[in-house]
């Protein structure tokens, strides 16, 4: 934006620019002519062409800067960064080298040899193209901030208006003109209103649940941004009203500019998942292991492909097989490929999908599937108040109406949340048969109004300020009087507009804080009907009337009796409106709307409104408020009983807070919460803010900002805390991509919101969060169950190669083999266990902590356990085939091969210096494998059989292995595998799918494998299945150590 980010506040010139005009002006706390002088400009003249080409050098152009982000190309190397894909990427292309090599010495080149690196080079694209497409999703809240920006201005430039400027042409010191229903296009300060009030709606910027009043009327200096009444901000919009301002900031230098830059910064904060982080720390220790168990296999194999001779206590005559080296590093690579749980991206990325579909059901619209994990560790919420603890539609709670004698009230309480006129009823109401006092009040609500509701598809929607929806409300509510039939119950308002005429309204004042109406019955007697501030009626009124209609003087006493009134609900923090009439106003005895009627004049000149406003009558007041969510109070104890901290942040006033909170139950009603409960200014100014969040129980932070919502997720987040923070505003996109889960509202949100967010709240529901956090929870103990489950098989498989290459036995799994286990064998039955139902007391617990280890000491020591299992198991099939006819019981000659030694299987290698060895021939399936020509390629190729025999043990201990990751200490005997369904069915798919290679003859010679015969088969079973009764004696241990140490506790927490 070349110069744009230079201060505003400095005098529009290019010849005077000292230090001290780099500070920022505060143009809210100097008066109008002030600020005309420092900006050197005439309201009536404007800027000059020339003056305002010279500013656009200094300033800029009026919009948001455009942050270059990484490109594509960046963005797919940073894919690479990480631990595991790293390994895949280095075993993927010396795999291919190899390939390639035994392809050349061979003299040709088969497909199936480079099957295994292809797939591992498949799986990297996809990941990285993932990433890439959640990569370039980040940017978006920049580019839906912009879009909020306003196109056009009204502007005085040259002594002339210009009707349609555009706005990124405007420069501080610029004269706007700004109508009802305008985008205010830059930071402006208010110079003069043109009609009686001048209202905005600014809560996306600040938080304030309703719009608000500006005046050209200078403030405090140090005033946080709610209170500068006199300025108006970018990308809000004037709801009520016209005025002239004066543009003080443009560009990356308003608030939203300021936005913008925060939310830029956020995004350069943000860190990686819980798991994402578990996970890379997982890697790191993972390529430790490979390369160690690499290198001990080289060793161990060294004596194969490097001799020597020693002559004088020295080594000599080196000899060195190449061939030999190649195939023990292919050894090492089939290590690697062992090791590295390939299917795990892909299952992860599977069950997060999964979880995403259940918490749309329950109305939480996840964005970014990482933070479905996230979740689940969520150890803080940050929550706004407004829309999402309450309804967000203003409601009557408490009527009070005039009784018979003058001194006393009666009070009403009003039922409901919402601006369904169903909802709820005023308790102890007499129906159809209201005094005149109570028929009075009903009028002035209905009347004295311009708000309306109405039914949608959604629901009962006001239109109109939300303040007086709720009046309207209160009249279908209040039903009608005797004798005054509207044909409807739902048509009370409709009924009292037939019965009086409004012919004419006086607007409401700043000053006089009242609205009133005239109105014309039937019989065209003339009413004036005023609603506003109790304090200001009360100046204005002589009289009260009483519950039959009578009126008498308004005394000290009776005042003093309304205004303890008022008091007791603005302690309850409620919004109170006052009611007051009167009957035959002098001056429009005869109007009736005409231009020509002499009354005319006067409503012309709001000046005149507090003379016709006077000696009025006073009949009654109401309390109103935005009511807290009904399920709310509920969701806020399962947050306290899940141990999860509520801290509720608002842009509204502190009363108002405090008493919503005490009503949900972040705080007690009796509790002392001085220390808990202070504003955004507040927080900044503490000497120790790290230890004011570290307080225990709920917090409150009002009149908060932007940049104090960031604040207090960064110190959170450094406290190791793991923070959701909720918002709709555009002012709370930077906090939302700050915080570790950004939770959007779907109905109020603004689309910068959502999109900075991870999250969107389809019904803006507090209890949806907490919901959606057992969900997660559920999902990451099952994820853990499956990485537990799939880890362990691949500690299985490292066990089975480097039994293999430590006895020196022929290769029993090769790479493509391997590959085929971790992606699709084990795929169907982990993805399976994502479906586990979840624990019924787990919002009863604790938040795991986001740095706990996904294995703990223990669960390592027992998958070491099942993989040693696992090892001998793959490994010992193979030797039984080559060394037995028989095992427990189970008959393996009817194919016809030839036995051999241990001995001999363990020193293959030698068999051309054997005498006499010779190999009969063998089937398996349709085939008949021979040896006449080369017995000892019985060790290479005739141990086809041995390798399916391994495999097919491989993945039945897979498939009874996914049975034990059921749950980590429970016995199969009390959760059985059918609490699982999905479970049995994928163990299913993942015996079908190997049928599949084996008995398809395509498939079995891509993966060097033959069919089994239905013996074979048993010994597979018989190999495979004390896997599940070491797990279960191993479960036992630990569910014995875990009632030991639990008891433990117990004893020493007694004694304390």
């Amino acid at each position: 934006m070349g110069k744009g980010a230079q201060n505003h506040g400095m005098k529009a010139s290019t010849s005077r620019t000292s230090s001290k005009d780099h500070n920022v002006y505060a143009a809210w706390a100097k008066d109008v002519r002030e600020c005309e002088e420092r900006y050197e400009v005439n309201r009536e003249h404007g800027l000059s062409d020339n003056e305002v080409e010279k500013r656009l050098q200094i300033y800029g152009k009026n919009e948001l800067e455009k942050h270059e982000g990484q490109s594509i190309i960046r963005l797919i190397i940073d894919q690479f960064n990480d631990t595991l894909v790293r390994i895949l990427l280095a075993a993927a292309v010396i795999s291919f080298i190899l390939a390639w090599y035994d392809g050349n010495e061979g003299g040709e080149m088969e497909i199936t040899a480079f099957v295994e690196p292809l797939v591992i080079f498949l799986i990297l694209i996809v990941n990285a193209m993932v990433g890439v497409w959640q990569e370039n999703n980040a940017e978006k809240a920049l580019e839906a901030l912009k879009e909020i920006q306003s196109e056009q201005a009204t502007v005085i430039r040259n002594g002339r208006k210009v009707l349609t400027l555009p706005a990124k042409e405007l420069v501080p010191g610029d004269i706007v003109e700004l109508r009802v229903g305008d985008k205010i296009p830059a930071d402006m300060r208010v110079l003069n209103l043109v009609s009686s009030t001048l209202r905005v709606e600014q809560g996306s910027l600040t938080g304030e649940s309703e719009a608000v009043n500006k005046t050209n009327k200078p403030v405090a200096e140090d005033c946080d941004i709610q209170g500068k009444k006199c300025i108006v901000f970018a990308g809000t919009t004037v709801v009520n009203g016209n005025c002239v301002c004066l543009v003080i900031a443009t560009g990356m230098n308003t608030e939203i500019g300021k936005v913008h830059s925060q939310i830029h910064d956020a995004l350069q904060e943000e860190e990686d998942t819980p798991l994402k982080k578990k996970l890379n720390e997982f890697g790191e220790v993972l390529t430790m292991l490979i390369g160690c168990i690499c290198v001990l296999v080289w060793l161990i194999n060294l004596k194969y492909f490097l001799d020597w001779e020693y002559i004088d206590g020295y080594p000599t005559n080196f000899q060195f097989s190449f061939e030999k080296c190649t195939y023990y590093f292919e050894i090492a690579v089939a290590l690697a490929v062992a090791a590295i749980p390939e299917g795990l991206p892909a299952v992860i990325t599977t069950c997060l999908a999964l979880g995403t579909r259940k918490m749309a059901q329950k109305n939480a619209l996840v964005r970014k599937l990482p933070s479905v994990e996230t979740l689940g560790c969520t150890t803080v919420i940050c929550s706004d108040k407004t829309g999402t603890l309450t309804t967000n539609q203003m409601a009557v709670t408490k009527l009070v109406a005039m009784s018979h004698r003058p001194n006393t009230v009666r009070w009403y309480s009003v039922e409901g949340t919402s601006y369904d006129p169903s909802d709820g009823k005023i308790q102890d109401w007499p129906f159809g048969k209201m005094d005149v006092n109570l028929q009075t009040i009903t009028k002035i609500a209905c009347l004295a109004n311009d708000a309306g509701i109405e039914q949608s598809e959604k629901g009962y929607v006001s239109s109109g300020m939300p303040t007086e929806a709720a009046l309207k409300v209160l009249v279908e509510k209040m039903g009608l009087p005797a004798g005054m039939n509207s044909g409807s119950s739902k048509d009370c308002s409709d009924a009292w507009n037939k019965l009086e005429r409004r012919i004419a309204t006086l607007e409401f004042d700043r000053d006089r804080k009242s609205m009133g109406v005239i109105v014309s019955s039937n019989s065209g007697k003339k009413s004036l009907l005023v609603k506003g501030a109790v304090e200001n009626l009360l100046e204005r009124s002589s009289f009260i009337q009483l519950l039959d209609g009578s009126t008498v003087e308004l005394d000290q006493r009776a005042k003093a009796v309304i205004l303890d009134s008022l008091n007791e609900m603005s302690r309850g923090a409620l919004r109170v409106l006052g009611f007051a009439y009167k009957e035959d106003p002098p001056e429009f005895t005869t109007y009736n709307g005409n231009e020509d009627h002499p009354a005319h004049k006067l409503l012309l000149n709001p000046a005149n409104y507090p003379l016709i406003e006077s000696k009025l009558i006073f009949s009654g007041l109401v309390g109103l408020r935005d009511p807290p969510r009904k399920e709310v109070r509920k969701a806020i104890e399962d947050c306290r009983a899940a141990g999860i901290q509520v801290m509720v942040i608002t842009g509204d006033n502190k009363n108002t807070a405090e008493a919503i909170c005490r009503e949900i139950g972040v705080f007690g009603q009796g509790e002392d919460i001085s220390s808990k409960s202070i504003t955004g200014k507040e927080f900044m100014e503490h000497r120790d803010p790290k230890s004011h969040l570290s307080q225990k129980g709920g917090l409150v932070f009002s009149r908060a900002e932007p940049r104090h919502k960031q604040e207090i997720v960064r110190l959170l987040k450094e406290a190791g805390e793991v923070v959701a923070m909720t918002g709709d505003g555009v002012n709370d996109a930077p906090a939302l991509k700050l915080a570790d889960i950004g939770i959007a509202m779907g109905i109020s949100g603004t689309e910068v919101a959502k999109e900075a967010s991870d999250m969107v709240l389809a019904d803006d529901n507090f209890s949806t969060i907490v919901a959606a956090v057992g969900e997660g929870r559920s999902i990451y103990n099952n994820m853990k169950a499956f990485i537990r489950y799939m880890i362990s098989s691949n500690i299985g498989e490292v066990a089975s190669i480097f039994f293999t290459a430590a006895i020196g036995i022929p290769e029993g799994l090769i790479p493509v083999q391997l590959l085929w286990v971790n992606l699709v064998t084990d795929g169907p039955p982990a993805t399976a266990l994502g479906f586990n139902p979840p624990d019924k007391y787990i919002m009863k617990k604790s938040p795991r902590r986001s740095d706990d280890s996904l294995i703990n000491t223990w669960i390592l020591f027992r998958y070491l356990v099942i993989g040693f299992y696992v090892g001998i198991a793959t490994v010992g099939i193979f030797i039984i085939w080559f060394t037995r006819n028989s095992f427990v019981g189970i008959d393996l000659s009817e194919d016809g091969h030839t036995l051999v030694t241990y001995s001999q299987l363990s020193n293959w290698d030698q068999c051309n210096s054997w005498q006499n060895f010779t190999v009969s021939p063998f089937t398996a399936g349709d085939r008949v494998f021979n040896f006449d020509s080369d017995p000892c390629d019985y060790f290479r190729n005739g141990k086809i059989k041995a390798m399916t025999l391994s495999l097919s043990v491989l993945v039945a201990i897979e498939m009874f292995n996914s049975l034990n990751a059921l749950s980590e200490d429970e016995s199969l005997l009390t959760m059985p595998p059918w609490v699982n369904p999905w479970l049995l069915l994928a163990m299913s798919v993942s015996f079908g799918l190997h049928f599949l290679i084996l008995y398809v003859p395509f498939l079995a010679q891509v993966f060097g494998i033959v069919p089994l015969s239905t013996n074979e088969w048993l010994l597979v079973l018989a190999v495979a299945f004390p896997v599940i009764l070491i797990d279960e004696i191993l479960k036992l241990v630990g569910r014995w150590n875990s009632g030991a140490e639990s008891v433990s506790k117990s004893s020493k927490h007694k004694a304390e």
